[in-house]
């Protein structure tokens, strides 16, 4: 009895040890000023800065790392990334609400940044980490959460646009300075720079954000149980079937998603491959196609929402991504990748609706359940697509031949009927959601409120156990940080 005693007071000094890191005594927060949105853009915009600096090296060493079948191999990596990121999402959640936000977002920002340097010392362990790094590759989860602790109900959905625009922003504007410094000054230094960005965002988080979660807000221990159902990724994909209108929502979403998520894996490959971009024509191209994006989300998504309603801005979404994925698919002219990028554009709009009316249909304590599902549908797609489009360019045979963007000479796929396969069945599986869109309903009330819902955490949704209850989980602005 008397070791178990001392095993007892060993354990519950390493854990006040561990709080002193994370908080000082007496329970104020570290950090720079009180918790704000502003802390949360900052982290956001330097960890994705850092990654979009890396565009054009990149593809470089994907191609040197795997010269046979490259685009398999992107897929693959990127694939097994979001599957561990879908299954690790709900207990970094949950254990968030446990510890605090703050050393999570830590966590999440180092292991999500650490193969950057890796690039350059190992291709192949920086390709082997970044696959494994999908374990703790959810920020973005723990940035909403961070969000939620901070705001009131009626000011959230304006923060997180503005978390959601910060990243856009970040891409907009890094592939560019990227791809300027690996033509002027080698691949080198921008893996330099991208490194020196990450350490710039872990400074920032130890020294300035400051913790969102009160003490007083989290379970009485740090010992407090995580139940299975908690930390159980497939939970809410379970409670799918349980209502017709978020049945046909979720199937939606995930015909809709699973070739996008695809297309954000490979489509930057897939321009230097078939259609002969060069690195700067690329960057400018993920600039453009992204300050479009943003104008469609907040002009052009306000307009269509007031004057043609909620469920016909989805179908036009979906209609603009058929466009867009024919048009990648067929398209063999750069002038056509251009005007079908305006075309993507447009259809990001799609998921912004979507996430409206759910938060207009579905009853105020259940909005975070069926957000719940239609987030753990998005991660799921997340590792499905980029593995299904890297099958589909290897079934059809199309390999990265060449990366450099001076060469003219057209590649051996250029001519085929089809460039693009994959995009194709990208297509169609859009077609597919845009009929199963076509029966969900404009208005249901009450009728989409499904008693039975339990509720329950999920990683994606992981600021629903914020200190604002059930109000903070009908708010999460659902797939946005995908739109670019």
């Amino acid at each position: 009895m008397t070791g178990e005693k001392k095993k007892k007071k060993r354990l519950n000094r390493s854990i006040l040890l561990a709080k002193k890191i994370i908080i000082k005594d007496g329970g104020t927060p570290q950090g720079i000023g009180e918790p704000s949105v502003y802390h949360a853009v900052v982290v956001i915009f330097l960890e994705f800065f850092a990654w979009g600096l890396l565009t054009t090296p990149m593809l470089a060493v994907l191609h040197q790392t795997f010269p046979q079948h490259t685009f398999l191999m992107n897929g693959l990596i990127h694939g097994v990334k979001g599957l561990l990121s879908f299954l690790s999402a709900p207990l970094i959640g949950a254990l968030s609400d446990v510890w605090g936000r703050k050393s999570f977002l830590l966590l999440t920002v180092f292991f999500t940044c650490a193969p950057i340097p890796l690039m350059k010392i190992s291709p192949w362990w920086y390709f082997a980490v970044i696959s494994m790094s999908g374990v703790f590759a959810v920020t973005f989860s723990v940035i909403f959460a961070y969000v939620a602790d901070i705001t009131q109900e009626h000011e959230r959905s304006t923060a997180y646009g503005l978390v959601s625009a910060t990243f856009a922003a970040s891409l907009v504007t890094s592939p560019a300075i990227g791809a300027y410094l690996s033509v002027t000054y080698g691949d080198t230094l921008v893996v330099i720079l991208a490194t020196a960005v990450a350490l710039l965002d872990i400074c920032f988080i130890l020294v300035a954000v400051p913790e969102s979660l009160p003490e007083k807000m989290r379970p009485a221990s740090w010992g407090a149980p995580i139940s299975w159902e908690q930390a159980d990724p497939f939970a809410s994909l379970r409670k799918v079937g349980q209502d017709s209108t978020v049945l046909l929502i979720c199937i939606t979403v995930f015909l809709s998603y699973l070739p996008e998520a695809g297309q954000y894996s490979s489509f930057f490959l897939y321009l230097r491959q078939v259609i002969r971009f060069t690195s700067e024509t690329v960057a400018a191209f993920i600039a453009v196609v992204g300050i479009l994006s943003i104008l469609a989300q907040t002009v052009v998504l306000g307009m269509l929402m007031r004057s043609i309603g909620n469920k016909n801005t989805i179908l036009l979404g979906l209609g603009f991504q058929i466009l867009q994925l024919a048009w990648y698919g067929f398209g063999s002219q750069p002038w056509m990748m251009w005007a079908a990028g305006a075309v993507a554009a447009m259809s990001s709009i799609t998921f912004p609706a979507i996430s409206a009316i759910v938060s207009r249909n579905a009853d105020p304590d259940q909005q975070g359940v069926v957000q719940g599902m239609i987030t753990g549908i998005r991660g799921l797609c997340n590792g499905l697509g980029p593995a299904l489009y890297g099958f589909v360019f290897y079934l059809f045979h199309v390999e990265l031949t060449d990366t450099d963007g001076s060469d003219k000479t057209p590649s051996p796929h250029s001519s085929a009927i089809i460039p693009g396969p994959p995009f194709l069945f990208g297509a169609c599986s859009v077609l597919l959601s845009l009929l199963v869109a076509l029966f969900i309903p404009e208005h249901t009330g009450p009728g989409m409120r499904p008693g039975a819902y339990k509720k329950h955490s999920n990683g994606a949704q992981s600021h629903s156990h914020s200190p604002q209850g059930s109000g903070a989980e009908g708010k999460e602005p659902l797939l946005e940080d995908s739109s670019v």
